[in-house]
């Protein structure tokens, strides 16, 4: 919707329109906390975006009892395991070791369609094509957020603000450097995704270790696939096209399922580089920060979407404290909560990250040591219990 009056108020004014922020604002809304999201971009945009598919077992809850979650268990596909291969032989990752948990496979653009109709049903005031976003006054009670829409000014009297406006967006731009410390690591590999409206390789995903690289088999329904290699972080789209792609698959993959994978043609293509930030600290003064806007990781363990949504889980939670009992204790402890599990998570990117993906030049050390480890897991029941624990999503 469109701004109609000039000067606005809120409690929480949320920066970001994607999963993240409208989750927070399906949650505040349904406990009456009043909430405006800016989002600088059209719905339609945002929801073209194609990104993260396997959903952890806390965010489905967090989804379910926000009202959510629905369609997510209808048209979801649960999955209870995966495979990893190694030198043409693979083992499976029971999911269930972990207490009996499973995740789902269900695409962020579902997610992000459920939210947005979620809102709308909650008469929640989403703002679109809001530019040009600044934040006055958090040293003071009542914060002040300006935005311009087609270059006419409006501004928004709150007492908090969220930044869910992902590692692109400005939010974090309002804390003064002195008082924030940002963790960087560049991994010297990209991933090249694919979707294509092909039967899936496999009915789990499979997480391929190949001398030539990385791999990654996946899905997003029963015929749409999404795949993944490992490139260098110097190539570019135009050097992969279709045939190429199918081909180095079918090399990466075990023979059992790179015989009979179905090929058709790409219907989205991207690069993304592999890198590890943290801000640190989550909050300062009266603004709070979420998802990507705090933190990015390796997408090998499929964390980033579920990652935000635990921050959403502690930050929501605070406001509702804070509005319902009076309490500010959860609002000045979010970013120590926050990151605590924002740690955890990197730490388990890291390491799956760094088991599954050849190194960028050959160095016959380590990979050696990575297969050694690669069939310790295999061989190890408390070792596929751990990975399986951190898969499905340590507690909140």
């Amino acid at each position: 919707m469109k701004a109609k009056n000039q000067n606005l108020k809120a409690q929480v004014v949320i920066i970001g329109g994607g999963p993240a922020g409208l989750l927070l604002s399906q949650i505040l809304m349904n406990a009456n906390i009043e909430v405006i999201t800016l989002e600088t971009r059209t719905r339609n945009h945002v929801l073209s975006r194609i990104r993260a598919g396997v959903i952890e077992y806390g965010s489905m809850e967090l989804l379910k009892n926000a009202g959510v979650g629905e369609r997510l268990l209808s048209e979801g596909i649960k999955h209870s395991g995966f495979l990893i291969s190694s030198q043409n032989k693979d083992f499976r990752i029971d999911l269930t070791l972990a207490g009996g948990k499973s995740v789902y496979v269900y695409g962020q653009t579902e997610i992000t369609t459920d939210l947005y109709k979620a809102n709308d049903k909650l008469g929640a005031t989403v703002i679109h094509g809001a530019k040009n976003v600044s934040i006055q006054g958090l040293t003071t009670k009542n914060p002040q957020v300006s935005f311009e829409i087609s270059g006419k000014p409006y501004h928004i009297i709150c007492d908090y603000v969220a930044g869910c406006d992902g590692s692109k967006g400005v939010s974090k731009n309002f804390i003064p450097k002195e008082k924030m410390t940002v963790h960087k690591t560049q991994y010297p590999y990209s991933w090249l995704g694919i979707l294509s409206k092909t039967k899936p390789a496999h009915d789990e995903l499979i997480y391929a270790s190949h001398e030539r690289g990385f791999a990654l088999a996946s899905m997003r329904n029963e015929n749409l696939s999404r795949y993944y290699l490992q490139t260098t972080n110097h190539e570019n789209i135009s050097d992969w096209p279709d045939e190429k792609i199918w081909d180095e698959l079918k090399k990466r993959l075990p023979n059992e399922f790179s015989t009979t994978i179905e090929i058709g043609e790409s219907i989205e293509k991207s690069f993304t580089g592999l890198r590890s930030i943290v801000v640190e600290p989550m909050q300062w003064e009266r603004l709070f920060l979420a998802g990507d806007a705090a933190h990015i990781m390796p997408p090998t363990g499929a964390k980033g979407l579920n990652l935000a949504f635990s921050d959403i889980h502690y930050l929501a939670n605070a406001f509702i404290d804070f509005y319902q009992k009076g309490s500010s204790n959860s609002l000045n402890q979010y970013s120590e909560r926050a990151l605590a599990r924002v740690w955890q998570t990197i730490r388990f990117s890291k390491w799956m990250t760094n088991l599954l993906h050849t190194p960028a030049k050959i160095n016959s050390i380590e990979r050696k040591l990575q297969l050694l480890e690669l069939q310790e897991l295999s061989d190890s029941i408390l070792a596929r219990k751990a990975l399986a624990e951190n898969y499905v999503g340590v507690p909140y």
